[in-house]
């Protein structure tokens, strides 16, 4: 990974942020600015559920998270790959309020007790939602699965299976023994591509940026 960058490239950047909102990272030509780092930590442990942390340690883990966004952002963008649809997130935050809150009211107390409002939560599961088809459209079909392999995993974790799906037939056990394989694969290729990507890049990691 590199991570040197002109400072004579990074001076016009630093001259368009606020100074309050320090920049922690940058990559090639885009920016991760503190604010940045903080709405992922919240939006991040909102959807997982998990109680609201600031620290070090958490913005340290959020930085990967946010270079691989750009990375992938422009990935979609020169690939002209399609965006969620609205219906998508629609579809997305009804689910989230019918199992997590019930209701409208406490899904919006919900995010206030993060910093967060429905338009950031919105744009978090469109970004989500595009991602996938992305990974669908871009990896889906270059996972290819063995039927050795599948035979394989059928054998060694049939009980697990059945005790998934206690009623369904060998048939659909073994085409979710198929589809998990493939998942694996879709991930491998992902995260190798997601590697080369970050390898590619330049990336600078500004002194007490994470802090």
């Amino acid at each position: 990974m590199r991570v040197t960058l002109s400072l004579i490239l990074l001076t016009p950047l630093l001259a368009q942020v606020d100074l309050f909102d320090q920049i922690a990272v940058v990559v090639d030509k885009s920016i991760i600015k503190d604010s940045d780092v903080r709405r992922d930590i919240c939006l991040t442990q909102f959807l997982d559920n998990e109680p609201l942390r600031i620290d070090p340690a958490e913005k340290t883990k959020a930085a990967p998270r946010l270079i691989d966004q750009i990375l992938l952002r422009e990935e979609i963008r020169i690939g002209g790959y399609s965006e969620a649809t609205e219906q998508a997130v629609h579809s997305a935050i009804a689910s989230l309020e019918n199992t997590r809150f019930q209701s409208e009211a406490a899904l919006e107390a919900a995010l206030k007790t993060y910093d967060l409002d429905e338009a950031e939560l919105r744009d978090q599961l469109r970004w989500q939602l595009t991602v996938l088809q992305f990974i669908d459209s871009r990896f889906k079909s270059a996972a290819i699965v063995q039927e050795s392999a599948v035979d394989a995993y059928y054998r060694e974790h049939l009980s697990a299976l059945k005790k998934n799906s206690p009623k369904a037939p060998e048939e659909e056990l073994r085409l979710q023994a198929r589809n998990i394989l493939e998942g694996e694969e879709v991930n491998r290729l992902l995260d190798s591509w997601l590697q080369q990507r970050r390898k590619e890049a330049k990336i600078t990691f500004l002194e007490g940026g994470l802090k």
